[in-house]
């Protein structure tokens, strides 16, 4: 379970493969489950540099998929470019933990709470919050700044990109993380 967010804590501001590849599924017509979900994490991330705050990019690098640090697919999409000073970590699973050292990363610069934004809300950030719960961090999951996608249902036809959002939040609610939108994210940085 989520360690219940700490006052005083170190907050960093997580993105997860925000790559052209998720602009180019949104472009080709994929159902998304909050359609201003790019904006939202651009929002958040313009707060966490206003106010000085630590922003970690994880971008995906899969051989045989779209998601190739050097394709145009693996190319930053513009809501969510990296700095030069902002730390970027390469991964070749679902997890941002998984072989990244992004864990390293965090302890290092004592960090103990992170906003977790970006793409799939019912994959790689599912999988993502529950690491950082496994690991001792807090996690704050604005559900309106996660990218969401319709997907196949394990036994014929389709499960809407609404219903999968819904339900990824609700289990990650339950036990990993602290729900909320975009808009509450600054109140909760005071915390």
């Amino acid at each position: 379970m989520s360690a219940p967010a700490a006052a005083n804590a170190r907050t960093a501001l997580v993105m997860i493969d925000m790559q052209m590849g998720m602009a180019e599924r949104i472009a080709a017509g994929r159902e998304v489950a909050v359609a201003q979900a790019p904006e939202n994490m651009a929002k958040v991330l313009a707060l966490f540099r206003a106010r000085g705050l630590p922003v970690i990019h994880v971008h995906h690098d899969e051989p045989g998929t779209p998601f190739t640090k050097d394709s145009p697919s693996g190319a930053p999409m513009p809501c969510a470019l990296p700095l030069e000073t902002e730390a970027v970590f390469w991964k070749s699973g679902s997890s941002a933990f998984a072989g990244t050292g992004l864990d390293r990363h965090l302890r290092r610069h004592s960090i103990d709470r992170i906003v977790l934004v970006g793409a799939v809300a019912a994959f790689c950030i599912t999988s993502t919050t529950r690491a950082a719960s496994d690991l001792g961090f807090s996690v704050i999951l604005p559900g309106d700044a996660l990218l969401g996608f319709d997907l196949p249902a394990h036994d014929g036809g389709r499960l809407d990109a609404a219903v999968v959002h819904r339900v990824t939040l609700s289990l990650l609610g339950a036990d990993f993380a602290q729900l909320t939108t975009t808009d509450q994210v600054a109140g909760l940085l005071l915390t």
